[in-house]
Order: structure tokens, then sequence, then C-alpha cells
């Protein structure tokens, strides 16, 4: 039976939990260039964009950006597999999905980590597509993504859904023209999702069941 779905997901927050990960290279990256480090609670408050745009909103000056980066990229290399978990629900929402549709990611993360971690959590062969943050020149809450991606499937966007944890992902798939519906297993709250979200699940399992019986 062909699939007419597309269920795009985000990644961190959505499906899998790197939060110990980000943080352990952030403060890696501060250290090896002795800059004092941000409380932890800006840096999460940041996750969903760019590395470069996360440094830049922390107080890194443009001159270093490129340094900055390269040092947490050195240290996430590393442990990304150690420190990063599926969420609950996770594993269990994808197998549903495939069920009903065609699945793809759409991140901010670096391509290559990503496919690396989701091979690594045997989540990989779920997805057709991936698009990352070097895949693009606009990230999330630009279309760029979400419409890159939908061109890879050959979609004609009639059925289509991202999933997400942040504003960024629902205002980049308002922005794209698809559906959307905003988890709260990841960085922003309820109240948060609310004011930029019509539908909001507690996980990605919730929202799989809305588009399969919508």
């Amino acid at each position: 039976m062909k699939k007419e779905k597309i269920i795009l997901f985000d990644l961190d927050g959505t499906l899998i939990d790197s939060t110990e990960a980000i943080l352990e290279s952030f403060h890696y990256a501060f250290d090896s260039l002795n800059i004092d480090r941000p409380d932890n609670k800006y840096i999460l408050a940041e996750i969903g964009y760019p590395l470069d745009i996360m440094f830049k909103s922390l107080g890194i000056k443009d001159n270093i950006i490129l340094k900055i980066v390269a040092k947490y990229k050195e240290k996430y290399r590393l442990i990304s597999r150690d420190k990063t978990f599926l969420l609950p629900k996770a594993e269990e929402s994808l197998i549903e999905a495939s069920r009903i549709a065609r699945l793809g990611v759409v991140t901010t993360k670096t391509t290559k980590y990503s496919i690396e971690l989701l091979e690594h959590m045997n989540i990989k062969d779920y997805f057709e597509v991936f698009i990352g943050r070097e895949d693009v020149i606009h990230p999330k809450p630009h279309p760029e993504p979400i419409l890159k991606a939908l061109s890879q499937l050959d979609s004609d966007k009639t059925d289509c859904w991202m999933i997400g944890d942040t504003c960024m992902d629902i205002n980049s798939a308002k922005e794209a023209n698809i559906n959307s519906i905003g988890v709260t297993s990841g960085y922003t709250s309820k109240e948060g999702l609310s004011k930029c979200a019509t539908i909001i699940t507690k996980n990605t399992l919730e929202a799989v069941n809305f588009i399969a019986q919508s």
C-alpha cells in the first residue's frame, strides 16, 4: 500500500535526549578558550538553534565563533553516543509512524553526527531523508529545511506533518505550509508551545496517533 502521509521529526527534545552531551561539550568549548561558562539554564534555552547562533546568543564574538564551534564539535564527537538516549515512546512512535507514513529528520544538528547517533540507536532505517544544518542556507524557523526534505521525498505537501519540541519547528512548518504538532518532551513547556502550536502532545507517540486518526 502506498503511504500518502509524510512525517518529519526534529531530534533533540523530540526523539532523543542529548542534554548531557550538549552541556558537557559547551563547557569544554568555553573552558578550552578560557571563557567563563554561562549558567546551564542559558545554554538549555538556546537548544534547537544552530551552534553558531547559540554561541553568539551566549555572548561569543563573531571573530571566534568558528573556533569555539570547532571545540564544541571536537568534544561532542567523542561523547555523543554514550550520552545521548532515546526519549520515552520514541522508538514505539517510529514503529507506528512507519506504518502510515514516509519519515524524515529535519534538525539543526550536523547531519553526519545525527546519522551516526541514529545508527547507534538502531533507528536510522526508519528514515528516508535527513536534513541537517549543513544541508541548508537558512535553518529552522525558516521553511528551507522542511521544503528541502519534502523535495527529496517528492511530496506535494497534501498530507505532511512536522513534529518538534520548539516554536522553531512549528514556525518552520507554518512557513512551509504543512501541518505541525508540538511535543512537551523537550526544551519548551506547554505554555511556551501554545504561543505557536495549535496541536500539542506529551510525546511523539501521542503525536503519531493523532496523525494516524486525522
